[in-house]
């Protein structure tokens, strides 16, 4: 697989809208990065 090295645009949703995690304060962007994603099965 090629890598196309470009940066990309991360979007998190928060009350109800998506919003680009670079236009974050820097506490904010803290949180994001700690928080754990939990798989859910049926």
């Amino acid at each position: 697989m090629t890598k196309c090295k470009k940066t990309t645009e991360i979007y998190s949703r928060v009350c109800g809208y998506f919003r680009p995690v670079a236009n974050w304060n820097k506490g904010k962007k803290q949180e994001f990065e700690d928080r754990k994603t939990y798989e859910v099965r049926k």
